[in-house]
């Protein structure tokens, strides 16, 4: 029996996500479905988030993306949703991710693995748009901010490739800077939990 057009899709998608894997110390997946049809996406490699306290600007160590590939995939965009804490201009306070053009004009022949670099690059703060954003108040803290230098993280996602050193591990605090512009305090990096156990068929 012929597979579809979808099914073949998704198993490109996960030998381009196994290759990208391979060739980057940034990125970590989870998948779900055979084919897989679902992601559970991690990047370890620096961020932006707000504090605990909903008041400061933190340096965010891991960011966790689920991705869900819909029914007609790859004919439309994929289901997007930020699951660890960020601040960024195109990223809800609720986690949904705007993808900029790519939100209205969908291009089927954009791979899960190039999906995940503008991911990454959004993380970092490499990739943002100040201009029709998502959070306004994120994207009012990137235009005025002066504390760190953009993108927080330098590299690229395929590291390895690019012959980037790894990173060493985080310092055990970073500077932050409170929202209203008060002096920068020093915190705690915030590294979240691992997920509970997901079901990998």
């Amino acid at each position: 029996m012929r597979e579809s057009p979808r099914i073949r899709r998704l198993r490109s998608d996960l030998k381009a996500m196994e290759a990208l894997r391979a060739e980057s110390t940034i990125l970590e997946f989870e998948a779900r479905g055979n084919p897989p049809a679902e992601y559970l996406v991690r990047f370890r490699g620096k961020g932006i988030a707000r504090g605990p306290d909903q008041l400061r600007i933190v340096i965010q160590e891991v960011h966790e993306v689920n991705v869900r590939l819909g029914a007609s995939y790859p004919r439309v965009t994929p289901e997007l949703h930020w699951k660890t804490p960020i601040f960024h201009p195109n990223v809800s306070a609720s986690g949904n991710v705007c993808l900029g053009g790519y939100g209205t004009h969908w291009v089927p022949s954009l791979n899960l693995d190039e999906l995940c670099e503008m991911l990454w690059d959004m993380a970092r703060y490499a990739n943002y748009d100040v201009m029709s954003p998502y959070n306004r108040e994120a994207a009012d803290w990137a235009r005025r901010q002066r504390q760190y230098q953009l993108p927080v993280d330098p590299r690229p996602i395929r590291d390895k490739l690019a012959g980037v050193q790894p990173r060493a591990k985080p310092a055990a605090a970073e500077e932050v800077l409170f929202l209203d512009g008060e002096e920068p305090v020093t915190a705690e990096l915030v590294e979240p939990e691992p997920p509970d156990v997901l079901i990998i068929e």
